[in-house]
């Protein structure tokens, strides 16, 4: 089944001095870069969801969505994006902070999506949810919107209103699971990965 995916990578970065995330580098490389090269195999066409250092983004040559509301609604902002854009019928998001993210992200929401019989398949490792590692039929487009509009704004309590299921992907990583889902809030997390995959 032909899979969308959009890397969110909208948001202010307030504990990163407002430097935006994506293009923050590791391993001289920026993390958006680590994300695309592992979201490449698993799906059909990746779209980047970025508000700022939009030339900078577009050099990925990817399509660079924009949100359509100008106050920072968070990241259910690019999963609008992503549905409306999208040319598949399921849509996989992602944070660009994410560069060590499942190499069978995308295969195992699907599976577990279809076994579940459910709308939405979110990631979940060591008894911890990953609301924004995602993947959702793109019928679930106009309950977003609605719950957009009254005002919503937090991704679980959106999700949750759907047909849900988690997906587990605890100790099924090379690395801790937790890095498979490790995202860079911080110049010191950056610095503690890049040690870690020094050595």
């Amino acid at each position: 089944m032909s899979i969308t995916a959009i890397i969110l990578s909208g948001g202010l970065a307030k504990r990163m001095n407002g430097v935006d995330k994506g293009l923050v580098q590791l391993l001289q490389k920026p993390l958006i870069a680590h994300v695309i090269e592992r979201l490449k195999p698993q799906v059909d066409e990746i779209f980047i969801n970025a508000n700022r250092e939009i030339s900078q983004y577009q050099q990925f040559g990817l399509p660079v969505l924009q949100d359509e509301s100008t106050d920072f609604i968070g990241p259910l902002a690019g999963f609008e994006l992503g549905l409306k854009h999208a040319n598949y019928d399921y849509l996989l998001t992602v944070p660009c902070d994410s560069p060590l993210l499942p190499s069978d992200l995308a295969q195992r929401l699907l599976n577990g999506m279809l076994e579940s019989r459910t709308d939405i398949a979110v990631a979940s490792s060591g008894g911890d949810v990953h609301p924004v590692f995602c993947l959702m039929k793109k019928s679930v487009l106009p309950s977003l919107k609605d719950y957009l509009t009254g005002g919503g704004r937090k991704v679980s309590a959106w999700q949750k209103s759907q047909k849900y299921t988690e997906v587990d992907f605890s100790g099924l990583n090379l690395n801790s699971m937790a890095d498979g889902f490790i995202n860079l809030n911080t110049f010191e997390d950056l610095a503690a990965l890049e040690l870690q995959l020094s050595n």
